[in-house]
């Protein structure tokens, strides 16, 4: 196990940083300023919330799915389905269950409190991907264990399922200029970065879509699937900011708990005449 957890490490670093130089080389937003800082200041708060999970979620991850294994608990156990079947339902279930997590973070005010920092981000990139409050990441993993009891996860199951999200969340954060043929054909099954761009619009009508992290079905079975006509004209952030006051650490962490302002319904800005399509 520790091999899966260090190996998540390794890929984590060398995606992010071959994703970081082909923004450099291949941008899909050209003319960025500051791109260092902003990957710094992104990059230590994502370390930070892999520390804080490590010291207080890893003995706990153990000791619960040491339980489930040796009490055969959770629905995985009562299928009784063979290796390879199981391990396709574990990372199905996960992905669901992170479907389900990352479209209520938008629709309860109290958690869009938490999650607004990751939406806060003028200059989407690759950096991006590891931009969340630490609030949010110790909810997320608090609700993550009764789904691992539920489902009757093993701990290699859940490090698969960690490790294989890594390149997804990572490319489709990126502001790397990919063909839309190419993103066509790889939205077909998987988010794409064609898609996220429209989640991490200021407009709410596009942030509240496109939640999938690894697969795309979800938000075509859930409805929740949105594309432009017009893909060039992205704007990233929240409207509520006017400035880069979001890049300042203090005010990110202070963000959840300052007055929260939902992102503006269609036809208050400039998104007012874009075509969309399911």
């Amino acid at each position: 196990m520790l091999d899966l957890e260090n190996l998540q490490i390794v890929a984590a670093a060398i995606v992010l940083i071959l994703l970081w130089t082909v923004e450099t080389i291949a941008p899909f937003l050209p003319n960025r300023q500051r791109r260092f800082r902003h990957a710094a200041r992104n990059i230590s708060i994502g370390l930070f919330n892999s520390i804080v999970l490590a010291v207080l979620f890893a003995p706990i991850l153990f000791l619960l799915t040491t339980w489930t294994q040796n009490n055969r608990f959770g629905l995985l156990h009562l299928l009784e389905l063979p290796i390879w079947t199981s391990t396709v339902a574990a990372i199905l279930f996960q992905d669901a269950w992170m479907y389900f997590w990352h479209r209520i973070n938008h629709r309860i005010p109290f958690l869009w409190r938490f999650h607004k920092v990751h939406h806060s981000d003028p200059e989407m990139d690759v950096s991006t991907a590891v931009r969340f409050h630490t609030g949010e990441i110790l909810i997320s993993a608090v609700l993550r264990l009764g789904v691992i009891a539920i489902l009757g996860l093993s701990l290699w199951q859940i490090l698969l399922y960690d490790l294989l999200i890594i390149p997804f969340i990572l490319l489709h954060h990126s502001n790397i200029k990919f063909p839309e043929k190419i993103d066509r054909l790889y939205r077909a099954l998987f988010a794409s970065p064609a898609m996220h761009r429209i989640h991490h619009s200021p407009e709410r009508l596009e942030t509240d879509s496109n939640y999938g992290t690894i697969f795309s079905f979800w938000d075509r079975l859930a409805r929740s699937f949105r594309l432009r006509d017009s893909r060039t004209e992205v704007k990233y952030g929240l409207s509520e900011f006017t400035g880069h006051e979001t890049e300042k650490l203090s005010v990110l962490a202070m963000m959840p708990f300052q007055n929260s302002v939902i992102p503006s319904a269609k036809g208050e800005n400039d998104y007012e005449n874009l075509i969309y399509h399911q």
